[in-house]
């Protein structure tokens, strides 16, 4: 969110178009003059809005002088990467927001204890990992379309391997987890839905990776 008092909005250093700030991601200068993310925006300083997809902050790198040198009014200096660096940051976050959706207790593994959940709790969401068998990912997609409530109301992530589910949620051989409904369980989708915006992924795309 917003520090409080400030716009709701922002203009795009890259494209120039005023867009929502939850659709931007805020640049800050360190100690040292390095352009670093400042992805809660709650960061002293002067700040570079640029929008938050992956093609618009490797523009602002490959621009550094006109967007950033700009925009901070100072020389700054870029580690090259550093749309790589923000996808990685974003990844992290949305695995400690995962990380906390068990200790809620929102988070469900096990494709037994999935299946079980998908016909009797409130779930919004499936995750499975990239790595999983497309066999278990469709027997629970239909017991998800046997419910009329969750047929269109239930979000798929395939973002991350089972290695990385299982340091998240300090268990072993995660596949395939559902999240209950609750603030942790929202929380950690939207985090999700960052990573997919900032990376171009389309609901198209994700279709034809599930097939």
């Amino acid at each position: 969110m917003p520090r409080k008092n400030e716009p709701t909005e922002r203009q795009c250093a890259v494209t120039r178009e005023v867009q929502p700030v939850s659709s931007l991601i805020r640049f800050v200068l360190d100690p040292e003059g390095q352009v670093v993310p400042d992805l809660k925006r709650t960061l002293p300083g002067r700040g570079v809005w640029v929008t938050a997809t992956m093609e618009s902050v490797a523009a602002a790198e490959k621009s550094r002088k006109k967007v950033f040198g700009r925009g901070f009014k100072s020389e700054a200096l870029i580690e090259t990467g550093l749309a790589d660096r923000v996808d990685a940051l974003l990844q992290r976050v949305a695995l400690q927001a995962l990380s906390m959706t068990r200790k809620a207790g929102e988070l469900v593994t096990g494709y037994a204890k999935v299946e079980a959940a998908l016909r009797r709790d409130a779930v919004v969401g499936l995750i499975h990992a990239s790595d999983a068998a497309g066999d278990g990912i469709r027997k629970l997609a239909a017991v998800a379309a046997g419910r009329e409530e969750l047929a269109n109301g239930c979000q798929i992530v395939r973002l991350f391997d089972s290695t990385q589910l299982d340091l998240a949620l300090g268990r072993s051989n995660v596949i395939h987890a559902a999240l209950l409904a609750g603030q942790a369980s929202e929380n950690f989708l939207a985090r999700v839905r960052d990573m997919e915006r900032f990376r171009g992924y389309s609901a198209a795309s994700d279709e034809q990776s599930n097939a």
